[in-house]
């Protein structure tokens, strides 16, 4: 089965209603310009009760070219499980947050440079899944922008790695980006929202529906 992770939670009720919709994985965005933005404490408040609650869904920390300090004491106070890295960290940096950590590569049609950088970080996660996230490539936009990844380029990494796919993904389309890409899971953010960070109970269930009716085919 497809795993899900939905990104960029942002109040409880949408925690609630993502888990209720299915998502295996929930994503809290730490980039200050995102406008998934979280606070720490807003995030701990909210991750005390998942943990409590539900402690089989895995949360992940979104981080943009923070230290390695900030994540690691970010980490530790909202109780998360990885740390997805999704800005232009090196993997000196990576190293000291394995195995608790995958990194976000933005797929360019610059394919070789891609593929160079991938096996910087796929190393340490050796035995982890997920090995790494594969999202859109749009100039000054880490993520979250809405526009559709690269699926051919996708779907030949995916033979290699177990990955996310990200990057424009909606109920309407995610049948099609597993049907091509074969993803060890799927991740959306502004697909499954009625407004910028606002996500929709409808559009999220909606999306589980979908990626669990491409799973079985």
């Amino acid at each position: 089965m497809t795993i899900i992770k939905i990104c960029g939670i942002k109040t409880l009720k949408d925690a609630l209603a993502a888990i209720e919709a299915g998502a295996d994985y929930l994503g809290f965005n730490f980039y200050p310009k995102g406008v998934r933005f979280i606070e720490k404490d807003t995030c701990a408040k909210i991750t005390s009760v998942l943990k409590q609650e539900y402690p089989t869904i895995k949360l992940v920390g979104v981080f943009v070219n923070s230290s390695v300090d900030e994540i690691k004491n970010i980490m530790q106070t909202c109780s998360l499980d990885l740390a997805q890295l999704h800005g232009d960290e090196t993997p000196e940096m990576f190293a000291q947050l394995a195995p608790r950590v995958f990194k976000a590569i933005r797929l360019s049609t610059d394919f070789i440079t891609d593929s160079r950088m991938v096996t910087d970080f796929v190393g340490l996660r050796q035995g982890f899944l997920p090995v790494l996230l594969v999202d859109a490539a749009v100039k000054g936009v880490y993520g979250g922008s809405g526009v559709t990844a690269d699926w051919s380029a996708a779907a030949e990494l995916a033979r290699r790695y177990p990955l996310l796919l990200a990057g424009g993904l909606t109920p309407e389309n995610v049948g099609a980006a597993i049907g091509q890409v074969k993803p060890w899971g799927v991740d959306v953010a502004s697909g499954v929202e009625s407004g910028a960070g606002e996500k929709d109970a409808a559009k999220m269930s909606a999306f589980v529906k979908a990626v669990k009716t491409a799973s079985n085919h």
